[in-house]
């Protein structure tokens, strides 16, 4: 028998970088929060000692535990879903803060173009440039009614960047000056300028300097230690969820925050939800939390997971193209290639988000008249710090095993580098998530099943950015290059990114998604879901700068909610 505990006004699923900004938001307004997160307690004093690059980067300390939930994966419906037993392709954080704990820290905001593609990709080329099977879909706000949102989030988290070129307006400049341009960050600015390009620095949620928020939240300068990337930092330089929002939540009095609860099933009674239950983890006890305002603030999997185990929300049928629960999942591709110099270059020194790029292939910022896809991806050459273990470059023609191998993987250690893409996701209609009918989680609920694959746009956009990735890599003048291969079917390894999306999109109607602007769902007032899960379609670049100005738009909605109740849309 679950025990019933004490009614607050809003209790979130998950404290990550949009729970913690939904719990220090409305912990600020005076409400009663209560923030549930399955994962351990974990904070900036648990990163000391945190550069072991074996217990972290390749065995993936930070990360969910699998033999308790995991999910299936398929290409096909022809194909059987089988679980997913290591962390491959994505990899996803377990714990307070979440994944926010383990990014890099890149921030960067989605183009005008990403809030209105179908709009803008029907008035240049016409209706159905991609054909029927892609889902194009604007999202319910422009960049410019989202921009007040990111420069919130920016300002809250601190990101040290420049304007770049191709970039929507801003109400506001960075809130620092760019991390620092090393060498080989001005060898691949200058090459970028050579092939005519407009290169900028990557915008960073890591301080270049002492920087202070409006909450009062102070961050150190970056140390530059090259432990950004799967690790927590024990600089309080780059910005998380544990530095951030959640200490501000906690020192007005009015948040509380649960770790080790497990929620299992959102409760729904009419057209509103009730609360949540949930295991204690530790001692397999049942709780209910009853709440005026549920939020569910987890990871874009458990989000779609738990409406979907809750009977909330019709779930979508990729046969007839009905329902939206589940509909529209997304991912990326990552064209790159690897670069051998004879000159070293000091790269085992960098942050996660210390690098350049540029927008001149992402988006609409080219003709895709004649071309078989959309959009584009950011190119970029990172700094982010070269560890051993995974840091084994060789170049063509050598040996994998030997002296031979050993010599060359020892040599060329800090003279090659690589330069890469993150190409954007459209939605397609054979790609979706839904529960498996045959595998089980620890607490007997069904895994989450995904049936997902790279598309004819993913591999045409695939080839193009990788021809403009060589035309930059060859004016930087290696000694030798190496491609990646174009990918025919997507796999569940290696790792790629960890930037999922779909499966809970906003939109104008319930027709077209699970919620409205302020993502409140369309079938129950009072729940709202938050996260990269919103996105109709993935971007050109990394997604949590949207994911966090989603997050203070829900926050906004959260708050008018609780003053005046109903639909906010």
């Amino acid at each position: 028998m679950a025990k019933e505990l004490k009614k607050v006004n809003v209790v979130t699923v998950g404290v990550g970088f949009t729970g913690g900004i939904a719990l220090a938001e409305c912990a600020k307004a005076g409400l009663s929060v209560v923030g549930l997160e399955r994962g351990d307690r974990r904070g900036v004093e648990d990163f000391q000692d945190i550069h072991d690059e074996w217990r972290y980067a390749v065995n993936y300390g930070l990360m969910q535990d699998l033999s308790k939930e995991t999910i299936t994966f398929r290409n096909t419906e022809e194909m059987r879903a089988l679980p997913m037993r290591k962390l491959g392709s994505f990899l996803l954080g377990d714990g307070l803060g979440g994944a926010g704990v383990h990014w890099n820290g890149m921030n960067f905001r989605f183009s005008p173009y990403d809030f209105q593609i179908k709009t803008m990709t029907d008035e240049r080329y016409g209706k159905n440039k991609l054909g029927k099977e892609y889902i194009l879909q604007d999202y319910p706000l422009t960049y410019d009614e989202m921009e007040p949102y990111y420069t919130a989030f920016e300002m809250a988290l601190g990101v040290a960047g420049e304007p770049g070129y191709f970039g929507g307006k801003r109400s506001k400049p960075y809130a620092m000056p760019p991390l620092v341009k090393t060498p080989v960050l001005s060898k691949f600015e200058t090459a970028a300028k050579q092939t005519g390009c407009h290169p900028y620095m990557i915008p960073a949620a890591i301080a270049s300097e002492p920087y202070t928020t409006p909450d009062g939240v102070t961050h150190n300068p970056c140390m530059y230690c090259g432990f950004c990337e799967r690790f927590g930092c024990e600089y309080d330089a780059k910005a998380e969820p544990n530095n951030t929002f959640i200490p501000v939540a906690e020192k007005t009095g009015n948040c509380e925050i649960r770790c080790n609860a497990n929620v299992v099933e959102i409760l729904k009674k009419g057209n509103k939800v009730t609360g949540v239950r949930y295991i204690d983890t530790l001692t397999l006890e049942e709780f209910i939390q009853p709440a005026d305002v549920v939020v569910l603030s987890s990871y874009v999997m458990n989000n779609a997971k738990l409406l979907m185990v809750s009977k909330i929300g019709k779930q979508y049928d990729p046969k007839t193209g009905q329902g939206t629960l589940g509909r529209g999942y997304c991912y990326q591709i990552t064209p790159g290639a690897t670069l051998f110099f004879e000159e070293p270059m000091n790269l085992f020194a960098g942050a996660g988000a210390l690098g350049m790029c540029y927008d001149d292939f992402n988006a609409d910022n080219f003709d895709h008249s004649d071309l078989k896809f959309i959009h584009g991806g950011v190119i970029s050459l990172t700094q982010t710090g070269k560890r051993p273990i995974e840091s084994n470059a060789t170049p063509p023609g050598t040996r994998a095993w030997g002296s031979e191998f050993k010599k060359a993987a020892a040599y060329n250690f800090n003279r090659s580098l690589g330069i890469g893409a993150q190409g954007a996701s459209i939605a397609y209609k054979a790609n979706y998530l839904s529960l498996d009918k045959t595998y089980k989680d620890a607490y007997g609920l069904p895994l989450l099943r995904m049936t997902y694959n790279f598309t004819d746009q993913d591999r045409a956009l695939f080839d193009y950015i990788t021809k403009k990735i060589e035309e930059v890599a060859k004016a930087m003048n290696p000694k030798a290059m190496v491609s990646k291969p174009s990918p025919k079917d997507y796999n569940i390894v290696p790792y790629q990114t960890t930037h999922n999306t779909g499966g809970t999109i906003t939109g104008k109607s319930p027709e077209d998604s699970v919620v409205n602007s302020y993502l409140q769902h369309w079938d129950a007032e009072n729940l709202f879901v938050v996260g990269a899960g919103n996105f109709p379609h993935n971007g050109g670049c990394n997604p949590t700068g949207t994911v966090g100005a989603l997050g203070y738009r829900c926050a906004e909605g959260i708050l008018k909610y609780s003053k005046k109740g109903g639909s906010l849309v």
